[in-house]
Parts: structure tokens; C-alpha cells; sequence
């Protein structure tokens, strides 16, 4: 009796079936498949669909592009901020995506994961870009999950509707974005309560001068424009703030618009855990969106942005920030202002990709990560 057939016969055997029924033509090499450098380009290798015109396009959780840039201050170019993130994605697949640090791999939890491409967004009306992109967000948010029978739900959390809703995790883009995303979700949930990683408050009320409603949106102001629309929870949290303000009032605004300032120098006077645990009791058992801005990485790290500060956070802190809030009730996220033409040698690209493979890990969590500890010693937490 075979037990075991080795690969190199297994894969011929496969080879001369597909031959058979006219799939392939001859190789000698056998099946083509991709490798982390090469192919069609989504996250991570996730089967890609246009799923704005491809209503049987079903998921759990979507990757979605949003390729707009058009309302910053300073630098342009984070309209190719999803594009470098897929790139920086591309050594991540279903196949190689556990970690130590959550101790699963988030493609092998049961939930359908797909990328969605990219939003069609205008260049030359913001009015027209923002509603486009509130329409493509509404549109995915209004589908029904994917998820098999047996598979947990991705929060205990019920939209007005009383139904689970699927997860979208978007690729900017500026930070403009969040204002359409943010009236979309209200609609499913109410008001939502944001945990924002930034160097910059983006609180601030319109700029002088600017008296159209199109000026009045930018990547600075659009948190206070959802305030002023109702979007927002009074119980929101900036964390890895450092830019320079007017001055007090500034404060004082970004706490009429609901925010708690944890500044980039609490991570050196409280340390990581201090900092989670300010973050989870501000938040509660709120409907909560997590927005990351790369610029809250220090620039040494993720050079690649719009508006860079110095003195930011590390990779590696914020990573361990994120996972120390498994549990909370996400109901999506984003990662913006990545400007790939600022980078060197896609070290912004990259770890942009893996804060959204973080991502995927934090919305299928139930509870911060216990790791196997080395050589079987127990558990390490986070």
C-alpha cells in the first residue's frame, strides 16, 4: 500500500491531468505559480476582484484602495500610497502569514479575506472624489458577510440594523479619506468613537479663507467636520502626537471635537502598557474605527509621507500598541498618507503592509495576543 507519494510524481501526475482536459499546454517545470516578487499585484496575494461592479464578490474582510491626495497642505503623492503597500505586501501570503508576535495567521481563521482594488477617485473635484468615495465605502459596507457556519463573528457588535456587517480595511490615500468613511459607517452604527496614530491632531477648524464647502475639506480638518456632522463619540483618542500647534487653543478645539491627547513622549514617562490601557478605557465597549498615519512614525523609519515630523514612535512600538487593543469593537481601519516618492528602498512601503497585516490580525482577535514564550517556556504577553 502507498502511503506517501513524493511531490516531484504527485505534481507530474497533477501536470498530465490538466493536460488532459486542455487547461494547460506542456511545461516542463510544471504548474506556474507566483512567487513573492512576481504576478499580479493585491495585498498580500489575496484573490483580487473588482467588487464595486462585482456584486457576488462576498467577504468578511476587504482590502480597498483609496488613490486620493488632493486636499493636503504640504507634500502631494500619497495617491500612490496603495500601490506601494501592495508592494510592500507582497513577501506576506496565506501561506506565510503567522506571527510570533499574534500567534496566528489571519488568513487561516475561517474568514474570507479579499483585496478589492481601488476606488475610482477624481483628481480635479474634491467635492465629486469625496462623495465617490463615500459611495464605494457604503456600497461594500452594505454586503453580507462571507463567513462559513462555525466561524466566530468578528465582534459581538450589532449595526442599527441588526445585522454583522463586513470589515473594510482602506489603503490611502491622505487622511481626507476618514470623513467619507466615517459618514458611512455612521450610518450602519451611530456615532463612532477613533483611535488615531498621528503625529498631527487633524482637529483643526477651517482653515481662514477657505469659505467653499470643497476648501473647507483637507486632510487637517476633516476630524472636526465630523464632529460638526454628528459622526463622532465624545470618547476618542489621538495617540503619538507631536506637531506644532497655534497654540493652547488648539487644544482646547481638539477636545470640544472628543479627543484625549497621548503624546509621543508618554510612550518614554508611561510606557506601552500604561498607554493600552489608557486607550481601551477611553474607548470601552464603543463602535471604534482605528486610523494610522504613517507620519507617526518617526521619518528615520517611514520616510515616505506628506507632512513628516521628527522624534515619532517606532515601528516596533506601535506594532506592540496595536495588539494590546485586540478585542475592542473595530469596525474597520485604514493606513494613509504613505508617499512613495519619498521612500528608500520601500522601507514606508513595507511597513505600512505590515501594520495592515497587523490590522487583520486586531479585527479577528477576541483578546490581546498570549505567544507561545521560547523553548516552551509558557506564555509572553503581547
Amino acid at each position: 500500500m502507498i502511503t506517501h507519494i513524493p511531490p516531484s510524481i504527485l505534481n507530474s501526475l497533477l501536470l498530465s491531468k490538466r493536460r488532459a482536459k486542455g487547461h494547460i499546454q506542456s511545461y516542463r517545470y510544471g504548474t506556474q505559480f507566483d512567487q513573492s516578487f512576481s504576478g499580479p499585484l493585491s495585498f498580500s496575494h489575496l484573490p483580487y476582484f473588482r467588487c464595486l461592479e462585482n456584486e457576488a464578490a462576498d467577504f468578511d474582510i476587504a482590502v480597498l484602495g483609496l488613490p486620493f491626495d488632493t486636499a493636503v497642505t504640504y507634500r502631494p503623492g500619497a495617491r500612490f500610497g496603495p500601490f506601494a503597500i501592495r508592494s510592500g505586501s507582497r513577501r506576506q501570503r496565506e501561506g506565510r502569514g503567522y506571527t510570533l508576535s499574534w500567534a496566528n495567521n489571519p488568513f487561516e481563521l475561517g474568514h474570507k479575506i479579499i483585496d478589492c482594488g481601488d476606488v475610482p477617485i477624481s483628481p480635479f473635484d474634491n467635492a465629486l472624489a469625496v462623495d465617490q468615495m463615500e459611495v464605494a465605502y457604503s456600497t461594500l459596507l452594505a454586503r453580507k458577510v462571507a463567513r462559513g457556519d462555525g466561524v466566530h463573528p468578528m465582534t459581538s457588535l450589532i449595526a442599527k440594523d441588526g445585522q454583522e456587517h463586513p470589515r473594510i480595511v482602506s489603503l490611502g490615500g491622505d487622511h481626507t479619506i476618514v470623513l467619507p468613511i466615517l459618514r458611512s459607517l455612521h450610518k450602519v452604527y451611530g456615532p463612532i468613537s477613533v483611535i488615531h496614530f498621528d503625529a498631527h491632531l487633524d482637529t483643526w477648524a477651517v482653515y481662514p479663507g477657505q469659505t467653499t464647502d470643497q476648501s473647507r475639506v483637507t486632510h487637517g480638518t476633516f476630524f472636526y467636520l465630523a464632529q460638526e456632522e454628528g459622526l463622532l463619540s465624545n470618547n476618542s483618542v489621538h495617540g503619538g502626537i507631536r506637531c506644532k500647534l497655534t497654540g493652547v487653543e488648539d487644544l482646547d478645539n481638539d477636545d470640544t471635537v472628543g479627543f484625549q491627547v497621548i503624546s509621543t513622549d508618554d510612550i518614554d514617562d508611561l510606557g506601552i502598557p500604561a498607554i493600552i490601557r489608557k486607550i481601551r478605557n477611553r474607548i470601552g465597549d464603543s463602535p471604534v474605527y482605528l486610523s494610522l498615519d504613517i507620519d507617526v512614525i518617526d521619518p528615520g523609519l517611514a520616510p515616505a509621507t506628506g507632512t513628516p515630523e521628527a522624534g515619532g514612535w517606532t515601528t516596533r512600538e506601535l506594532k506592540r500598541i496595536i495588539r494590546g487593543l485586540a478585542g475592542l469593537n473595530f469596525v474597520g481601519a485604514d493606513i494613509v498618507e504613505v508617499a512613495p516618492a519619498y521612500d528608500n528602498a520601500e522601507i514606508t512601503g513595507i511597513a505600512a503592509a505590515d501594520f495592515v497585516h497587523d490590522f487583520l490580525s486586531l479585527l479577528l482577535s477576541k483578546e490581546p495576543p498570549q505567544r507561545p514564550g521560547h523553548h516552551g517556556r509558557g506564555n509572553v504577553a503581547l
